[in-house]
């Protein structure tokens, strides 16, 4: 039973303006909380892994991503530009990755884990320039017969669609291939491989 003189539906407004306000301020306390959870700008620059979306990478494109403040290359080979790369071993630095530039599953001829995706860091083993993806094929600026690669406009070096350094250009080694692995047939993660997992 109530006091005398209570206004029950006035009381009843108040409760429920009370508890919407209380569930609205407890959701402003939990989203910096939950949110500070996930790692920081600096962990990310750090080298916190990232995860690439390839399934509307066309053959023969290249997509950018960005890990550790440096551009990582993705690219889509075709069945074309992977049956040239073995033609190109005599005009190669490092035909075959002796030097260690790329992780051990990665060791290989086409210098990736699937032959149509090559994965690697943008960034010339010469000067730190980042070079141009020239997938054409046909003679190039310097009329020499070119199978698609990469050019570097800073010094001149040349390298193959699966980064090896060409003979006779400034740039020592071949490109760096960063660890990385397939979460699925459409994600890759940058920066973690299955030894860290």
């Amino acid at each position: 039973m109530s006091a005398p003189g209570v206004n029950q539906s006035r009381r009843r407004l108040l409760v429920a303006a009370t508890t919407v306000v209380g569930a609205v301020g407890a959701g402003f306390v939990a989203v910096p909380f939950i949110g500070s959870m996930n790692p920081s700008a600096k962990a990310r620059a750090a080298g916190a892994p990232v995860e690439a979306d390839i399934s509307k990478l066309e053959p023969g494109a290249l997509l950018r991503v960005k890990w550790r403040g440096k551009p990582i290359w993705i690219v889509s080979r075709t069945p074309a530009m992977l049956a040239a790369l073995p033609t190109l071993d005599s005009q190669l630095t490092d035909p075959n990755s002796a030097v260690e530039q790329q992780p051990d599953y990665c060791k290989n001829p086409i210098r990736s884990i699937k032959p149509e995706y090559w994965i690697a860091i943008g960034i010339c083993t010469h000067l730190g320039c980042s070079p141009t993806f020239r997938p054409e094929i046909g003679p190039d600026d310097l009329g020499k017969d070119w199978k698609g690669g990469f050019f570097c406009p800073c010094h001149g070096s040349r390298f193959d669609l699966a980064g090896r350094v060409f003979k006779g250009v400034p740039a020592p080694t071949n490109l760096v291939i960063p660890i990385h692995m397939y979460l699925n047939d459409t994600t890759v993660l940058v920066g973690q491989d299955q030894g860290a997992a």
